[in-house]
């Protein structure tokens, strides 16, 4: 399994445990408050990361840079974008409100760039 593979799928795992601690802690506290960030961390972070290792399992990317550009801008959104969401949402450590917006938004943004540059890596494929 190449190194992208590999990175993809180690952080896919990370997410699924914290979306799944996330989902218990609020069965156990009945609130409701993580909901948000709980969908966004199993849907993109667990779910979608999951899916673009398996592509990268299947597919042989023409261009190792393109996917290089994709895997790191899919890590780096997914945990800017679920972390600014709680951070900016929750306001757990008193942290300036600017700080989580950039945190929150740049995340977005991120990860709105790794799903073009996915996009953009299924017209490089050979099929393995």
């Amino acid at each position: 399994m190449k190194e992208k593979n590999l990175a993809l799928l180690r952080f896919s795992a990370v997410f699924s445990v914290i979306g799944a601690m996330l989902g218990a802690h609020m069965a156990g506290a009945g609130s409701y408050a993580f909901r948000p960030i709980h969908a966004h961390i199993l849907v993109v972070g667990w779910l979608t990361l999951f899916a673009w290792a398996v592509y990268y399992e299947v597919f042989t990317i023409t261009s190792e840079k393109l996917a290089s550009w994709h895997t790191g801008t899919a890590i780096i959104g997914t945990t800017g974008l679920t972390a600014g969401m709680w951070v900016h949402n929750l306001k757990p450590f008193g942290i300036p409100e600017a700080f989580s917006l950039i945190l929150y938004i740049g995340g977005g943004v991120t990860l709105l760039v790794s799903f073009i540059l996915f996009l953009v890596s299924t017209f490089f494929i050979e099929r393995r």
